[in-house]
């Protein structure tokens, strides 16, 4: 019971694993190991003994260290820029609407156990965050790809793009980390890139 496991929704888990002394054969550049895992269904395992697989799904991929650190930093980048065009928008909504104080009784309460939730709204991309979002995208999608050498370069992005989901993907991409991805879009289009 107390390895049991539960999700009650669709979710992908990833993990790293950075070897000190293993390595793949016939190799000389420094990689790592991503473990992914992921559940196509709710699953509720009680007992580990008797169980059905079929909706849960994992597997793993050697990635070179120095692409998914240079990844990372223009997810960072990406994840800046997106911040600041909502930034701009809200300045812009905030301009044409009349200034309110909040009652006290509409102060913004955070628990101490739960982090605040980022953004979730879909923002609305200029031309050049929208370039900068589909080379990195792109970059993710070559990494992921089983058969790389057959992964184009991206013409649309495939998710909506949210600071929430921009900000997961910089998460996915932190070898000193791991992450569980939840959100719908970025779900399917990720578990796509690993079939």
């Amino acid at each position: 019971e107390s390895r049991a496991a539960n999700a009650s929704n669709k979710e992908i888990n990833i993990q790293w694993y950075i070897p000190s002394l293993a390595k793949p054969s016939n190799d000389t550049e420094a990689k790592v190991l991503l473990l992914y895992a992921y559940n196509t269904k709710p699953v509720k395992i009680s007992n580990i003994k008797i169980f059905s697989s079929m909706p849960i799904f994992s597997g793993h991929l050697w990635i070179p260290l120095v692409r998914i650190i240079s990844l990372r930093e223009k997810l960072s980048n990406l994840k800046q820029q997106v911040e600041m065009l909502m930034q701009s928008s809200k300045t812009l909504s905030s301009a044409s609407e009349p200034t309110r104080f909040l009652e006290e009784s509409e102060t913004l309460k955070i628990s101490p156990s739960k982090k605040p939730q980022m953004n979730v709204a879909k923002v609305h991309l200029d031309e050049k965050t929208e370039e900068m979002a589909k080379r990195c995208l792109s970059e993710v999608k070559a990494l992921l790809s089983v058969v790389p050498a057959l992964s184009l370069p991206l013409t649309e992005i495939p998710f909506d793009v949210t600071l929430q989901s921009i900000a997961t993907l910089e998460d996915m991409f932190d070898p000193a980390s791991g992450c569980i991805i939840t959100e719908e879009s970025l779900f399917n289009w990720i578990i796509s890139l690993f079939h």
